[in-house]
């Protein structure tokens, strides 16, 4: 089939090569000249795991390829897929639908008969009825079809959530759009991959209860944290306690500075706001953000008492801490809403010294966070601190040289934020450790 994707981020560049490695043809548009002048050099604009080789591999078997011209490749399009971006709007956190409904303008005069346009990115329950609506307003005479197929991409781990999903979820409200969309995901469906067919406004609304539900997880195990170091518990019994409960399930129930990155924020505000618009309000989901957004600020605090202790007391002013991971996760630059963020600021207002490092995100960044102190590597973000302070759970941090780290910092204070080592390990190199809900 005939692919079109509009939109090169993150959503739009990894589907877009997946569905080239199915065999389809895929043209991938956008409006940046820059990015589609990079992306035409071989130069992947994000950091994922492995995009870079099956975007080359799919451009050089003639699947793949990037344009800015959407007139030129949207008449000969089976199916179109609307990627842009869906930022949070400023002052009432609805998902802004700026570039959505844009897209569906631009688009509907060069749509061919039986076309089918699917809202790829995160929409409120709704979206798909507006899009139709425009495109209908701009062409009334025209058969075409909308549909909704939001993506579950993790982060790090995307082109394999792509190739090997838990589900596929698709919204339609006729025939044909099922009809297509099955073409298009019909190699997984041989692996046996669930494609899960509702309506288009149940399909919108998924993504955003996903979103909540591994969110509330995460606050939930965060809380559970507080708790455990309060009665002298360790949460990671508790976690394997509960998590081998298979109504429950283990994942997202491992506890940390709390939630960041492009979806969890940004959905859980959209969808409260989509809740107050019907009139259901949605206290768990309220809740779950108001938790998580105390919860980086109170990993801030976490490492400034800890320096306090570590010092008999003294104040934390003028200290140096060496922050190993900024990014919101291992395995992406994405520094949207990372937790190192407010943990930053929080040490900055305890008059805290950062030295900072993170594998891949380093770039992004300095965009977000100002006078810090940016280092080649590990090593050199600890010399001369008083304590290292993982926030983020790169591999590269799993396995740190604890001599050499005992002999760079001033002193040996460790504060694992994401419990990658045990305290046990720990205190037989003679550091200070501090987990979390440990």
């Amino acid at each position: 089939m005939r692919i079109v994707m509009i939109g090169t981020g993150y959503v739009g560049l990894v589907s877009g090569a997946c569905f080239a490695d199915f065999g389809h043809h895929v043209t991938c548009v956008d409006k940046d000249a820059s990015k589609i002048d990079a992306l035409l050099e071989g130069r992947i604009p994000i950091f994922e795991p492995g995009l870079d080789a099956l975007v080359e591999s799919n451009v050089a078997a003639g699947r793949l390829d990037f344009t800015l011209d959407l007139e030129k490749v949207l008449p000969e399009a089976d199916a179109v897929f609307i990627a842009v971006g869906t930022p949070s709007r400023r002052g009432d956190g609805h998902a802004d639908l700026t570039y959505v409904y844009a897209a569906a303008r631009e688009m509907a005069p060069l749509l061919r008969e039986g076309a089918v346009v699917v809202d790829k990115s995160t929409v409120p329950v709704g979206t798909g009825d507006e899009v139709e609506r425009i495109i209908r307003e701009v062409c009334p005479n025209l058969t075409f079809s909308v549909a909704s197929n939001p993506e579950f991409l993790r982060e790090g781990a995307a082109i394999d959530d792509f190739k090997r999903p838990d589900r596929v979820v698709i919204g339609v409200n006729d025939d044909h759009a099922e009809k297509v969309l099955q073409e298009v995901y019909r190699p997984l469906t041989r692996n046996e991959s669930p494609l899960l067919v509702m309506s288009r406004r149940a399909a919108e609304l998924t993504k955003y209860a996903a979103n909540a539900f591994l969110a509330t997880k995460i606050a939930f195990i965060n809380e559970m944290a507080d708790l455990c170091e309060k009665v002298g518990a360790d949460v990671r019994d508790v976690a394997r306690g509960i998590g081998s409960d298979t109504r429950i399930g283990n994942r997202f129930l491992m506890p940390g500075p709390g939630y960041g990155g492009s979806c969890f924020p940004k959905d859980t505000l959209a969808l409260l706001k989509t809740g107050h618009d019907y009139e259901a309000p949605l206290r768990i989901v309220e809740s779950v953000v108001a938790v998580n957004d105390q919860r980086k600020s109170a990993m801030g605090r976490k490492v400034v008492q800890a320096l306090k202790d570590a010092g008999g007391g003294a104040d934390a002013h003028g200290k140096t801490v060496a922050l190993l991971g900024l990014t919101f996760k291992a395995n992406t630059d994405d520094m949207r809403d990372s937790p190192a963020i407010s943990i930053v600021q929080s040490l900055q207002d305890a008059g805290v010294n950062v030295r900072a490092y993170d594998p891949e995100g380093m770039e992004q960044a300095k965009k977000v966070i100002q006078n810090v102190t940016y280092c080649a590597n590990s090593y050199e973000a600890m010399d001369g601190a008083d304590a290292a302070v993982i926030v983020t759970e790169w591999d590269a941090f799993r396995a740190l040289d604890l001599d050499r780290m005992k002999d760079l910092l001033s002193q040996p204070l460790l504060v694992d934020l994401r419990n990658l080592y045990s305290r046990t390990d720990m205190e037989e190199h003679g550091f200070t450790y501090v987990g979390v809900g440990r």
